[in-house]
């Protein structure tokens, strides 16, 4: 007779219970994540314009090109790293605790950065000093996305998951917008001005950004899914080996769709420093269109959210795998025809329309396939992971392309390429769209009204 009715999910409630708070959750979440990745965006832009003039010899202005954008990428490598790290301390201490720890941690880095002498001042250690802190943006980076998405999968109400979570990657989108606003009028000051002094500017504000996100982060209350299980004394230890025993295909399958990122990382990095630099659009040009795209997609995101609520997450995900494939191409030969309307066209379908789907309903999908005990670690390791291999995109496709950087077809090839197993990889995971919160992580999931499925 139960089974008859569609069950309500899970409420961890009950007298002195944490409650669900879901708005204030992804609020916090949206506006955390765009302070904390406008640090992360500012360093984007600067390895592609500045960095390879402040930090590394002059001579070989491609090899500069190509080193500083690999530095962009040494994040990834850390990111890995901090997954395990992070994604244990979200399991066995809290969600909160982690999304205040990697706000710290990349605010910090930011700032210093944003007082690092250049190579002129103190030669070879300018660029061993700038990758360390960039490593420490890489750890605190981390544990940002999957404790935000799991926080806010946790606090959100029954059908209306992806949309909530969809606004941990819409802050993602605010905080580049942020970063390429305040590179904006910098990008028009005179060059020995900006290479000498200008280019901080970003970076020391910062502390602004740190404070700010600490004021808003420290109201949120914990997860009540984490709540109960720490209440019920059900948190594991050890969640990465509960993770390893049950869950490694749905890690591996995270991995490699997390491969979409690519795209990002291929429009905000790569074709600003192939448009800018090589083909010779204006660098302001450049910003605007990355800006608007991302202008855009702040609005795409949630409704691809809403998308994902009523239509599934692997179909929304598709949408981003299959447009992206499609879209690269004509994006990146409008920058090499110098083509600036066109440029902007394809570049907002592109990052603004379509990339955005993923936006909409890829932490939802990912963070549904574990259970409250091992979900942030299960997340941050899958992604992170992915993520890392992403990040290197730029400094690959700088290579592909050549010293001047003018054979594009192979960096479309490889956008397009990533974006495809994505999308195929997406197609293994289960559809979680209408499975209970509580029953999310199980070898066969239910929807609402069937029989109960075994745990893992």
């Amino acid at each position: 007779m139960d089974d008859a009715v569609p069950r309500q999910e899970h409420d961890p409630a009950s007298p002195g219970a944490a409650r669900r708070t879901p708005r204030q959750a992804a609020v916090s979440s949206w506006i955390g994540s765009a302070l904390e990745y406008y640090d992360f965006f500012i360093y984007g832009t600067a390895a592609a314009l500045i960095f390879p003039k402040v930090f590394f010899p002059a001579g070989n202005a491609a090899t500069a090109t190509i080193a500083s954008l690999a530095t962009f990428g040494v994040a990834y490598v850390a990111r890995p790293v901090g997954s395990f790290i992070l994604g244990h301390l979200g399991d066995t201490l809290g969600r909160k605790r982690v999304l205040l720890l990697t706000l710290l941690g990349m605010g910090a880095a930011t700032f210093l950065i944003g007082v690092l002498p250049g190579y002129g001042t103190i030669g070879v250690a300018a660029p061993i000093l700038l990758v360390a802190l960039r490593l420490v943006q890489g750890l605190a980076v981390a544990g940002e996305q999957s404790s935000a998405g799991s926080a806010t999968l946790e606090h959100a109400p029954p059908g209306k998951r992806a949309y909530f979570t969809s606004f941990t990657l819409a802050g993602t989108q605010f905080g580049l917008i942020l970063a390429t606003a305040v590179f904006l009028p910098l990008s028009s000051m005179p060059t020995s001005a900006l290479l000498s002094w200008g280019w901080r500017i970003p970076f020391l504000l910062s502390a602004l950004v740190t404070v700010a996100g600490w004021w808003i982060r420290r109201s949120l209350q914990e997860s009540p899914e984490f709540a109960a299980a720490r209440k019920q004394n059900t948190v594991p230890k050890a969640p990465l080996l509960v993770l390893l025993r049950h869950h490694t295909p749905d890690v591996l399958k995270i991995v490699v769709s997390a491969l979409i990122s690519v795209t990002s990382t291929i429009v905000s990095i790569y074709s600003l420093t192939y448009g800018a630099t090589t083909i010779g659009l204006s660098r302001s040009s450049m910003l605007w269109m990355i800006m608007l795209s991302n202008v855009v997609a702040l609005a795409a995101i949630p409704l691809w959210g809403k998308a994902g609520d009523r239509f599934g997450r692997k179909p929304v995900f598709a949408v981003a795998s299959l447009g992206v494939a499609v879209l690269i191409w004509p994006f990146i030969w409008s920058i090499s025809q110098a083509n600036v309307v066109l440029v902007f066209v394809f570049g907002i379908l592109l990052s603004g329309v379509v990339y955005s789907a993923y936006g909409g309903v890829g932490y939802a999908l990912w963070t549904e396939q574990f259970g409250t005990k091992v979900r942030m670690s299960g997340v941050a390791v899958g992604t992170q992971l992915g993520f890392a291999l992403g990040g290197f995109a730029p400094s690959i496709a700088a290579a592909l392309a050549g010293a001047d950087l003018k054979n594009w077809l192979p960096v479309a090839g490889l956008t397009a390429g990533a974006a495809v197993v994505a999308g195929l990889a997406v197609l293994t995971m289960r559809e979680t769209y209408r499975t209970p919160l509580e029953e999310l992580g199980q070898r066969a999931p239910r929807a609402a009204g069937e029989s109960r499925a075994v745990a893992a």
